[in-house]
């Protein structure tokens, strides 16, 4: 069982290639495949996070995005943000969350607070 570290992009295709078929017929764990499978995921995944980071969203686009998901609409956000003109100031990038507003949209509508709390930018006054 030689498994190297991934250094190059040569290296990576040629691990997501012995990984793939692995998905057809995924091994059994604890048994000498079952391990090859496990570590190079671990290597894949490992390559794949120092070279394909991914960055979190912005925190009004992941405020729609559970909108979307949850079928939600503005009113609905009024219990964790305000008055509904003050959710249409937060989705138009007109006012920033306050740590009240984030924390009670990751409780009711459990957005991941990291996504909530990256600064948003705020668009400019006309």
């Amino acid at each position: 069982m030689e498994i190297r570290p991934i250094h190059t992009d040569a290296d990576y295709k040629a691990a997501l290639g012995e990984v793939s078929a692995y998905f057809d017929s995924e091994p059994e764990p604890g048994t000498p495949d079952g391990d090859r499978f496990e570590v190079l995921l671990a290597l894949v995944e490992s390559y794949e996070a120092k070279h394909f980071p991914i960055d979190l969203p912005d925190p009004v686009e992941a405020i729609k995005f559970r909108m979307e998901q949850a079928g939600l609409t503005p009113k609905d956000l009024v219990p964790a943000i305000g008055r509904l003109n003050r959710v249409y100031e937060i989705l138009a990038r007109k006012r920033p969350l306050t740590i009240n507003m984030i924390w009670r949209l990751h409780e009711k509508f459990g957005i991941p607070a990291e996504s909530l709390i990256r600064p948003s930018k705020l668009k400019a006054a006309a």
